[in-house]
């Protein structure tokens, strides 16, 4: 009996990081289409935040790390890497990883004290590492490039405005509005779950207790059954 409950949360949670990493491919897929004016609204650090809540940092990397496949994959990296190949993918994949990873890290920290805050907490570190290391990126690797688009303008401001500002802004509301209220509906399924199960577990142990009164009760029909 130990054997098999220890398995089931594994199984629980392999089922659930195989959903949010679908979840992750199409919204990272459907990105482009998904727009509030002239924003790109992306949804996909969300699921990357509710797996680190739920999952741990392991699962949170693994979630930001697909994040970082499906951008290479997908064509949204294209004008980095008609530039640079080796530094796109180091860039795109770390950041993807250590956004998840730093969200996990984090909830963890704060969940003991305050779930809540330790949600919004991850939903905001999410999209800051991904975008400080995106422009850390840009620094190490697309220093040249980002100065000919900035056209003679300040650099600076054209990496904060120009390449992030709005996109990040749109991004992190998202998180903050998002994330806390999935992640209460996913309290809520497990808490359903749960009670199931600890109904059906208790009729079971109930039918158990009631056939071994009976079979207490009436000793001399197992031995009329043996002979």
């Amino acid at each position: 009996m130990t054997k098999v409950n220890q398995k089931r949360p594994d199984t629980k949670m392999l089922v659930m990081t195989a959903i949010l990493t679908a979840l992750v491919v199409i919204l990272q897929f459907m990105g482009q289409f998904i727009r509030l004016g002239p924003f790109m609204i992306s949804l996909v650090l969300i699921p990357i935040v509710i797996g680190a809540a739920v999952g741990g940092a392991k699962v949170g990397g693994w979630l930001g790390f697909v994040f970082g496949v499906v951008v290479l994959i997908s064509g949204d990296a294209a004008a980095f890497l008609a530039v640079d190949v080796f530094g796109t993918i180091v860039t795109v994949l770390v950041k993807g990883t250590l956004c998840g990873l730093a969200a996990g890290f984090v909830y963890q920290l704060v969940e003991k004290k305050n779930r809540y805050l330790a949600v919004i907490l991850a939903a905001i570190v999410c999209p800051v590492v991904n975008t400080g290391v995106f422009l850390l990126g840009c620094l190490v690797f697309f220093m040249d490039t980002v100065t000919a688009w900035a056209n003679g303008g300040n650099v600076v401001a054209y990496m904060f405005l120009g390449l992030v500002g709005g996109n990040f802004l749109v991004e992190l509301g998202a998180n903050l509005v998002l994330s806390p209220a999935l992640v209460r509906i996913l309290d809520v399924a497990e808490k359903s779950i749960g009670k199931k199960k600890a109904i059906k577990e208790a009729a079971k142990a109930e039918n158990i207790t009631e056939k071994a009164e009976n079979t207490d009760n009436n000793p001399n029909e197992e031995l009329t059954d043996s002979n």
